[in-house]
């Protein structure tokens, strides 16, 4: 429950500051051609709202129904499909008594906020807190498996990832992002041969049905975690935070190698070769017929990773004036590679449309523990994410009024307010329809 609490906070005031700024994107160009809004609000407030109050003519408040917010600019067709304004003769104050180049800009300042702030937030987190990442050639150990699907495709433990469709994979990270596009895997086994892993068609829908997306990471030493009071070896001289990296002299330096080999030694007494500290010590412990010393093992990050000199991970640190271009590079990155990802969900074949989430999901991709620089890092993704689902060019988003406005614009002809309604509610529709599936999808998951 406190997980889900936290994660919930951080998404609802990640959520308010791209609603809040995206809809200034709006208002500010909006006053600046002395277009009268009538609204501002965070949240919407249907029926009513928490909180509102009124200065030089718009009304500013807080909505109960925490999905959005919106400005509501006078004479404009909108999502709330007042069109008694339109039947009156239009207003110099009005939205569409202005020339069709500035509708064009109050239109196109939301997601014009929206990937600045992304450039800054990437700018800043890249001055504060710099750039640490494990590069591929690194993972000396290579890849752990963790799920059937990986291991179906011909994964195996040790495998090193050497490109994906002729790509040289630089950084670890890189590596699911990539293979979401299908092709081919070229991998570098434990025994010195590289083989080809085909990327099944059906890979992302595969990866959608699955309850963890991590199919493979980075192979972890056995850290020791607990020693249960019910252990046989609670008086072995083991204790937690010790790595055991041998059995009997032979060196075994990860953990998903350790069932093989103890396997081996089931219902004897081995001696340990144990890391506890700077000191390297050995520890006589009995194997179980089972297979096991009866202590937990310990997951452990990358940072602790590179400290215990299992990993060594590459940090760029960024001054005030070389932090800009490279946020705006990741920032750049961040959104070809979101355009990439949304070209899947039209594809059918794919199954990427599975994996379309609401609410809940994008909730999930905050950590349960709360992180600033996670935090920052994600706000600005979904920035960028909300610039562009706000182009699309469907009525009753930004980009269906400025398809509408580009046609004006080139031909001349200025739609009719009718026919705005009508695609105004046709908008609304799809929208809705888009709605209940997304957040549909998250239900049939979380019941599933």
């Amino acid at each position: 429950m406190e997980d889900i609490l936290i994660k919930g906070s951080q998404f609802l005031l990640s959520l308010s500051i791209l609603v809040i700024l995206h809809e200034f994107g709006h208002f500010i160009p909006a006053k600046l051609f002395k277009t009268r809004v009538e609204k501002f609000y965070l949240f919407f407030d249907w029926k009513f709202s928490l909180f509102k109050f009124n200065m030089r003519g718009t009304e500013y408040g807080i909505g109960w129904i925490p999905l959005g917010g919106y400005v509501k600019i006078s004479g404009m067709i909108d999502e709330s499909m007042d069109t008694d304004q339109m039947k009156t003769p239009p207003q110099p104050w009005e939205f569409r008594s202005k020339p069709a180049w500035q509708r064009l800009i109050i239109m196109l300042g939301g997601v014009t906020v929206n990937f600045l702030l992304a450039m800054v937030i990437y700018s800043a987190v890249l001055f504060v807190w710099g750039e640490k990442y494990l590069p591929n050639e690194n993972l000396t150990g290579g890849i752990w498996v963790r799920d059937s699907l990986a291991m179906d495709m011909g994964f195996r433990n040790g495998d090193k990832i050497v490109d994906i469709n002729g790509k040289r994979i630089e950084r670890f990270s890189e590596i699911m992002p990539e293979m979401i596009y299908g092709g081919s895997v070229k991998v570098l086994r434990e025994s010195g041969e590289e083989e080809f892993i085909d990327i099944p068609k059906d890979f992302i829908e595969q990866l959608v049905d699955k309850e963890s997306r991590l199919l493979f990471i980075y192979r972890m030493p056995f850290l020791v975690s607990e020693l249960p009071a019910e252990s046989h070896n609670l008086n072995s001289g083991l204790q937690t935070k010790d790595i055991i990296v041998g059995i009997n002299g032979k060196e075994v330096l990860y953990w998903d190698q350790y069932e093989k080999e103890l396997a081996e030694v089931a219902g004897q007494r081995v001696e340990l070769n144990v890391r506890r500290g700077d000191e390297k010590l050995v520890v006589q412990a009995d194997v179980n017929e089972h297979g096991k010393i009866g202590v937990g093992f310990a997951g452990t990050s990358l940072i602790d990773l590179d400290k215990l000199g299992f990993y060594k991970l590459e940090t760029n640190k960024f001054g005030l004036l070389e932090s800009i271009p490279a946020g705006i590079g990741l920032a750049y990155d961040r959104f070809s590679s979101y355009l990439r990802q949304l070209k899947l969900i039209f594809n059918p074949s794919t199954g990427a449309y599975k994996g379309v989430g609401g609410f809940a999901a994008i909730g999930n991709l905050f950590p349960a523990e709360w992180n600033w620089q996670i935090f920052w890092e994600m706000t600005a993704f979904l920035s960028i994410m909300l610039g562009v689902l706000n182009l699309l060019p469907i009525p009753a988003l930004d980009g269906g009024h400025v398809m509408f406005t580009l046609y004006e614009i080139v031909s001349g002809r200025k739609p009719s307010d009718k026919f705005l309604e009508y695609a105004q509610m046709i908008g609304l529709v799809l929208l809705l329809s888009l709605f209940v599936f997304a957040n549909g999808n998250d239900l049939f998951k979380a019941f599933k």
